[in-house]
């Protein structure tokens, strides 16, 4: 390729941080819940690159597609692969897409295509590179590329940006699912490779109270490892949502001497857990169901597809709490309202 910055360009990263900082040197924008991707385009070559580097040009044609059709001979996009479903952004729909068959890739691009949610130009149309200089030169060149190239290229969207702390409550407030926190980025930093300095990311951390429906033992041993969780729909259904595995370690054995005494089937009388699991990290295997009797308050960063993104963290029992007032009510997100992509 012909471009200044090579195809293996590390994106720039974000430092995780408990508040966002203070003061008018950083602008602020919506932390998307999708995937990364930098997108290349040199004439008629297209590439797009994961986070990690890898290629996506296979999962998301209709992205390669949209980027081939810009009016531009060379540039390079910062950005997040998004996929629109009703009021909200599926990362299920994300996670579908990376799938063997490009017949079925192809159905997907056709029934839910994606969204392309550009944030940064870090090649412009005229093929010069803009990572030496600041964010806020680099922005207004992307606010003037995307004010002619956007409106008739409707794969692509501009994030908002703003330095208003009261615009980052407003989307945080009426975003619903469609994002997951805000990033915040110093106006005089360059475009930092691999570096985590001059972003920083700020998460939006939620508590619910849950049914344990059941739990699983340690690896390789007879001692609790994680508790799955549940809650109840409308029907009154239990639904596994997810789990929590840092139990403090001095309650473990008698936790499982407690949890072992309410051992009875099914559990779950909905959804219920099963193998390896698309939503986090938690080994699969056999899992021991329980009476709904006890409730745990966790912390939740995210909640997509009806269960929980990531494990939880626990908080503390709920003794004083009916295992039927834990319901989807809790984690029900409010209707996206500035922020909706369509």
């Amino acid at each position: 390729m012909t471009l200044p910055i090579p195809l293996d360009y590390a994106p720039m990263e974000a430092k995780s941080v408990a508040s966002l900082p203070e003061g008018d040197a950083w602008q602020f924008e919506p932390k998307w819940d999708g995937f990364r991707c930098l997108a290349f385009k040199d004439a008629a070559d297209v590439h797009l690159r994961s986070k990690s580097g890898q290629p996506f040009e296979r999962y998301f044609p209709e992205i390669v597609a949209a980027v081939a059709d810009l009016p531009a001979t060379r540039l390079v996009l910062d950005g997040e692969l998004v996929i629109p479903e009703g009021d909200a952004l599926s990362f299920d729909q994300l996670l579908m897409r990376i799938h063997p068959a490009e017949s079925r890739v192809r159905k997907l691009a056709h029934e839910h295509p994606a969204r392309y949610v550009a944030f940064d130009l870090l090649v412009d149309a005229n093929g010069q590179s803009l990572v030496e200089l600041a964010l806020a030169k680099r922005r207004d060149a992307l606010e003037r590329f995307a004010a002619r190239a956007f409106a008739k290229a409707p794969a692509f969207r501009l994030s908002p940006a703003t330095r208003s702390r009261a615009d980052v409550e407003r989307w945080l407030a009426t975003s619903g699912d469609g994002i997951d926190g805000i990033v915040a980025k110093r106006l005089d930093a360059a475009y930092r490779s691999g570096d985590r300095t001059g972003m920083q990311k700020y998460k939006r951390v939620r508590t619910a109270d849950c049914v344990v429906g059941g739990f699983r033992y340690g690896s390789k041993t007879r001692v609790v490892g994680s508790l799955l969780l549940g809650l109840y729909d409308d029907e009154g259904l239990l639904h596994h949502v997810g789990f929590t595995s840092n139990i403090p370690r001095e309650q473990r054995e008698t936790l499982t001497a407690k949890l072992e005494k309410l051992v009875q089937a099914p559990g779950f009388t909905g959804r219920a857990p099963g193998g390896p699991s698309r939503w986090s990290t938690e080994r699969s295997g056999e899992w021991e169901p329980l009476r709904p009797e006890l409730v745990v308050e966790v912390r939740y960063d995210h909640v997509s597809g009806g269960r929980f993104r990531h494990g939880t963290a626990f908080v503390r029992w709920r003794p004083d709490k009916a295992p039927r007032q834990c319901t989807f009510e809790q984690i029900r997100q409010p209707p996206a309202g500035s922020l909706k992509l369509d």
